[in-house]
C-alpha cells in the first residue's frame, strides 16, 4: 500500500508542475512537385530544431515555428532536400525537384517521421502513409500491416473462442506481448483477453489493433528494434506508433464492400473523416466509422467421425453423417460489426503561448463465432431444447458471441520550461470483452436449461501520467522524463446457470471463485542523449529505470550509432537490454474451459499464479519480468537516383519468457494417485494449466527494404518495393519445470507447445510490390510470400521417441505425425481511378490466384484435424483460408 500511495503522489506531482509558456508562430502551406501536384507525407522541419511535421495526403502542412522569418527544411524520398526561407505565415509554397536525396534526409526527432526505412537513422524504422496502407487492399490495420511490413504477422483465427475476435499479432515472431503500441507517441492500453486457445501467441496479451479506424490514421511508424530503454516494458521486439490525422483540407467519405468468390464473407463499411477549425489556429479532427462482415466456412467433409469412432455406415447415426458430411461445423472468419469514433485536437493558448491537445477514440465491436459442433452422439438433446420434438439426433453448434469495447484518451499540454520543450500528459485506456454463449445447453440443468448464457467477461484498464522534456544543444540532443502508471484487471462472473454443474456446453461460465479485481502501480524515469560528433558520426544512448508494486524493479539501457560513408551510404548499429513485466492477466487469470485433451474433449482448468494450489502444491514460483538483449547492425545505401536500400541483421535473446504451460493431466496409471492427480480430482478437471517463466529463447534475423521510385515507363511512372524478413527462434537450454512435476514425470511444455513459439509463424516473409501511375489511373500489384510453418504433435514422433530431457524438442525432421505447411505466395491486385479532385474509385482482388494453405495430412491421427473437422491448419495458420476476395470502394472529398 505504501508503494501505491508513493506512485500516485508522484503522479499528482507531475500534474501540478506549472505550465510555462512557449512563444511560437503558426505557419501553413503546401509542398508540391514541379507539376504543381501535392507531395503527401513529406517532412517539413524548422532548421536547427526538432520542430516540424509531415504533409497530409494532399501535400498541405501546418505547424508552429519559433519566429519569422525562418528557414524550413523539406525532404522526401525521390526528391532533393529543399531549404527555403519563409517570411509569411500563410500561403507558403515549397516546390521540390525529383532528384536523389543522398543520406542527409531530415527527420522529426522522436516521431521517426520518414517514409519507409529512414536511411539516416541509427535503427531501422518503417514509416507507412495511409495511402500505402490502403494499397494493400486490406480493410483492418492488423491486416494492412501484415501485407506491408515483412516482420509483422497477424492471421484470422477460428474455433478459438474470443481469440477469433482479436487475432494475435506480433513483430519478428516474438509473440504479441513483446510489441509496444503507441498512439501519437503515447502508450495504448493492452486488450483484456489472454489468448489461451491453440493459436499463435498462446498465453500472451496483445493490443486490440482492430479498435482504430483506418480513416483516422495519417501514418504508422514501425521501429524494428528493442526499445525498452526509451519506452519501458513490452518493447522487446519493437514499437508501433500510430499517428492520427490533424487539420485536413477536405472532408473525406469512404464506402467499401467485398465478398469472397465462394459467395460468403460479405463485408460493407463506411467512414468519414473531417476537421473543424477552432479559433485562429486550433483544430478538431474526427472520424466516424462502421463496418460489418459475415462469416465464412471452410470446414472439412470427412463423412465419418474418427474422433468419436462413428463410421459412415453406423446404424444409428449414419443417416445424420450422410446429411452432414462436414459434421455440422462452421470454420472460418466470424460475423462482426464494428462502430468507431476517433478524435484528435489541438488548441493553442492565447498569443500562441503553448498548446493543449487531446486525442483518442471509442470502438464497439460485436461478433459471433462458433464452437465445435455437438454431434448427437457426443452431446444429445433429449429434452428437445434446441430442436423440435423427434429431432433430438440433429445435434447443435454453440455460438460464441462477444461484446468488445475499447476506449483510449490522452490529454496534455506542450510548453517551454527553462528552454526545454515540455510535454505533460495523462492517458486513460480500457478494453473489455463480455461473452454470451448461444444455441447451447447445460446438461446438468436438464429440461430447465436455458439455451443462451451470459458467461462473464474480462476488462483491463490503465491510467498513465507522463512528463517529458527535450532540448537541442546543437550537436547534442537531450531528452528525459518520467512516467507513472496504474493497471487494473477484472474478471466478472457469469450467470449461475452458466457454471452450474458441468456448465454451458463449449464455454462454462466464469465462476465466483475465478472472479478477479486486481491492480498494480509502477513508475519509471528515463534519459536519452544523441551526440552528432561530426556530420557523419552519430552516437546515442538511453537508460530507463522502472519499479513495479508487485514484482520489483528493472533497469534497461541502450546505445546506438550511425556513420555515414559519404553522401550515399551509412552504417548503423545498436545494442540494448530490455524487459517485459508479466501482465496482470497472466498473473491472475483462472477459468474452466472445454478443450481437446488427451484425444478427448473435456474440461480443463487454468489456475492463477497466486493460487496456493500452484504456488505451494506444484511449486510454481512467482512470475517475474522477462529480460532481453538486443543487438542489430545494418547498412543503408542510395546508389543511384530514386533507389534506396537497407539491410539490418539482429539477434534477440529473451530470458525467462512467461508462457502458458501445456496440459498437465493424469499419467494413465489407475493404481496410484500422485499429488498432481489429486488436484485434478479435487477440481473435477482432466488437466490443468498455469503461467510460468519457463524458457529462454534466441532469435536471429534479418530485415531488408529496397525502394526504386519515379521510374519512367511509357506515359507514367513506376515504383518498385522489395522487402523481406528472415528469422529463426530457438529454445535455449532446458524447460524450467517445477520439482514436483519433474519428479512425477510431467512435461509442462511439450513439443507441440515448443513449436508454437519456434515454428508457428513464417520464418521467411517477402514482399514484392509494383505501383504504376499514369494520369488519373494507378494500379498496384503486390506479392507476399509467407514461408513455411510447422505443426508438431504433442508427443508422437518417429518410433515414439520425440522428446529429450524435460520434454525438450529433439532435432528430428521426420516425426511421425508432424506436418510442415509449404510457403505460399498471395497476390493482390488494386486499381484506382480519380474521376475528379473529389471523387475516386478503387477495385481490388485480394488473393488473386485463390491460394489456400496446404490441407492437413492426418497420417492416421485423428487429433491432427479433430476427426476431419478441419481441412486447413488452424494452430499454425499463415494467412487464413478465405480464398479470393473481391472488393470495391468509393472515396468522395468535399
Amino acid at each position: 500500500m505504501k508503494k501505491s500511495l508513493t506512485t500516485f503522489n508522484f503522479l499528482a506531482f507531475l500534474f501540478l508542475i506549472p505550465v510555462i509558456t512557449w512563444a511560437q508562430t503558426p505557419v501553413s502551406g503546401k509542398v508540391v512537385n514541379v507539376k504543381g501536384e501535392g507531395i503527401p507525407f513529406a517532412t517539413v522541419l524548422e532548421e536547427g530544431t526538432s520542430n516540424g511535421t509531415t504533409t497530409d495526403d494532399s501535400g498541405n502542412f501546418q505547424f508552429k515555428v519559433s519566429k519569422l522569418p525562418t528557414i524550413l527544411m523539406t525532404s522526401f524520398i525521390g526528391f532533393e532536400t529543399k531549404k527555403q526561407e519563409v517570411a509569411s505565415a500563410t500561403g507558403i509554397r515549397i516546390t521540390m525537384q525529383e532528384e536523389s536525396v543522398g543520406l542527409d534526409e531530415v527527420i522529426v526527432t522522436g516521431n521517426r517521421a520518414k517514409p519507409r526505412t529512414v536511411l539516416d537513422s541509427p535503427v531501422p524504422i518503417d514509416n507507412i502513409g495511409v495511402q500505402e496502407l490502403k494499397s494493400s487492399g486490406q480493410t483492418s490495420i492488423d491486416q494492412m500491416l501484415t501485407y506491408k511490413v515483412p516482420s509483422y504477422n497477424a492471421s484470422n483465427q477460428t474455433i478459438s473462442d474470443a481469440t477469433a475476435h482479436f487475432d494475435p499479432a506480433d513483430l519478428r515472431g516474438l509473440g504479441p506481448s513483446r510489441t509496444l503500441v503507441l498512439v501519437n507517441g503515447k502508450r495504448k492500453n493492452q486488450s483484456s483477453l489472454v489468448y489461451i486457445n491453440d493459436t499463435p501467441g498462446k498465453g500472451e496479451v496483445g493490443t486490440d489493433m482492430k479498435s482504430i479506424p483506418t480513416a483516422a490514421i495519417e501514418r504508422i511508424e514501425v521501429l524494428r528494434d528493442g526499445a525498452s530503454a526509451q519506452y519501458g516494458s513490452d518493447a522487446i521486439a519493437g514499437v508501433i506508433n500510430i499517428v492520427l490525422k490533424e487539420n485536413v483540407e477536405y472532408t473525406t467519405l469512404n464506402i467499401n464492400s467485398g465478398i469472397t468468390t465462394e459467395g460468403d464473407g460479405f463485408s460493407v463499411g463506411a467512414d468519414i473523416n473531417s476537421s473543424l477549425n477552432v479559433g485562429e489556429n486550433g483544430y478538431v479532427n474526427f472520424t466516424l466509422a462502421y463496418s460489418q462482415q459475415e462469416l465464412t466456412n471452410r470446414a472439412g467433409e470427412p463423412g465419418e467421425d474418427t474422433l468419436f469412432g462413428v463410421s459412415a455406415n453406423d446404424p444409428t447415426f449414419g443417416p445424420w453423417l450422410k446429411k452432414n458430411p462436414d459434421l455440422g461445423m462452421t470454420i472460418g472468419q466470424p460475423e462482426m460489426k464494428n462502430g468507431q469514433i476517433f478524435y484528435n485536437a489541438a488548441f493553442p493558448f492565447k498569443n500562441n503561448s503553448g498548446e493543449f491537445y487531446v486525442f483518442g477514440g471509442l470502438s464497439i465491436r460485436k461478433g459471433t463465432s462458433f464452437a465445435l459442433y455437438r454431434t448427437p452422439y457426443w452431446v444429445p438433446d433429449p429434452f428437445n431444447l434446441l430442436h423440435e420434438s423427434g429431432n433430438e439426433y440433429n445435434g447443435f453448434q454453440p455460438t460464441f458471441e462477444t461484446d468488445i469495447k475499447d476506449f483510449n484518451n490522452s490529454a496534455g499540454v506542450k510548453f517551454d520550461l527553462l528552454g526545454f520543450n515540455a510535454d505533460l500528459s495523462g492517458t486513460f485506456g480500457s478494453n473489455s470483452v463480455d461473452y454470451t454463449v448461444g444455441n447451447t445447453l447445460n446438461r446438468d440443468l436438464g429440461a430447465a436449461s436455458p439455451t443462451s448464457f451470459e458467461v462473464g467477461g474480462y476488462s483491463f484498464s490503465n491510467l498513465i501520467g507522463n512528463f517529458d522534456l527535450s532540448r537541442n544543444f546543437g550537436q547534442l540532443s537531450l531528452a528525459f522524463g518520467a512516467e507513472a502508471r496504474k493497471e487494473i484487471f477484472k474478471a466478472t462472473t457469469g450467470e449461475p446457470d452458466s457454471y452450474f454443474g458441468g456448465g454451458a456446453q463449449s464455454f462454462p461460465g466464469i465462476q465466483p471463485s475465478n472472479a478477479v479485481d486486481e491492480s498494480r502501480t509502477n513508475y519509471g524515469i528515463y534519459a536519452n542523449l544523441d551526440w552528432d560528433i561530426s556530420e557523419a558520426f552519430l552516437i546515442g544512448g538511453a537508460v530507463r529505470y522502472e519499479d513495479f508494486s508487485d514484482f520489483g524493479d528493472n533497469s534497461s539501457w541502450k546505445i546506438n550509432s550511425r556513420y555515414k560513408l559519404g553522401e550515399k551510404s551509412a552504417l548503423r548499429a545498436s545494442y540494448g537490454t530490455g524487459f517485459r513485466a508479466p501482465s496482470l492477466h497472466q498473473i491472475f487469470l483462472s477459468n474452466i474451459q472445454t478443450l481437446l485433451s488427451g484425444g478427448t474433449i473435456s474440461n480443463q482448468g487454468t489456475f492463477n499464479n497466486v493460487d496456493p494450489v500452484i504456488r505451494e502444491g506444484l511449486g510454481v514460483p512467482q512470475l517475474h519480468a522477462e529480460t532481453s538483449e538486443n543487438i542489430s547492425a545494418g547498412i543503408t545505401l542510395q546508389p543511384v537516383k530514386n533507389l534506396s536500400f537497407s539491410l539490418d541483421f539482429y539477434k534477440i535473446n529473451v530470458d525467462d519468457r512467461v508462457l502458458f504451460s501445456g496440459e498437465v493431466g493424469f499419467d494413465g496409471d489407475d493404481n496410484t494417485t500422485n499429488p498432481v492427480e489429486q488436484i485434478l480430482n479435487d477440481y473435477d478437471v482432466t488437466s490443468i494449466k498455469f503461467f510460468i517463466n519457463a524458457v529462454n529463447t534466441e532469435t536471429y534475423g534479418a530485415d531488408f527494404v529496397a525502394n526504386y521510385s519515379n521510374i519512367a515507363l511509357g506515359a507514367g511512372t513506376l515504383a518498385v518495393n522489395l522487402a523481406g524478413n528472415l528469422n529463426d527462434t530457438k529454445i535455449k537450454g532446458q524447460i524450467n519445470t517445477p520439482q514436483v512435476l519433474a519428479e512425477n514425470g510431467y512435461d509442462i511444455f511439450n513439443r507441440k507447445e515448443q513449436a508454437r513459439i519456434t515454428d508457428s509463424r513464417p520464418k521467411t516473409k517477402i514482399l514484392l510490390g509494383f505501383d504504376y501511375k499514369i494520369n488519373d489511373f494507378s494500379v498496384q500489384l503486390n506479392n507476399t510470400y509467407f514461408g513455411e510453418v510447422t505443426w508438431r504433435h504433442a508427443n508422437n514422433g518417429l518410433n515414439g521417441a520425440p522428446l529429450g530431457p524435460n520434454g525438450s524438442l529433439l532435432p528430428t525432421d521426420d516425426a511421425e505425425y508432424d506436418q510442415t505447411f509449404a510457403g505460399k505466395v498471395i497476390t493482390d491486385l488494386n486499381f484506382n481511378y480519380t474521376f475528379s479532385e473529389k471523387l475516386s474509385l478503387n477495385l481490388s482482388v485480394n488473393n488473386l490466384l485463390n491460394v489456400y494453405p496446404d490441407a492437413i495430412d492426418t497420417k492416421g491421427d485423428f487429433v491432427t484435424d479433430l476427426g476431419g473437422r478441419f481441412k486447413y491448419p488452424w494452430e499454425v495458420n499463415q494467412f487464413g483460408f478465405n480464398g479470393t476476395i473481391l472488393k470495391a470502394g468509393l472515396s468522395y472529398k468535399f
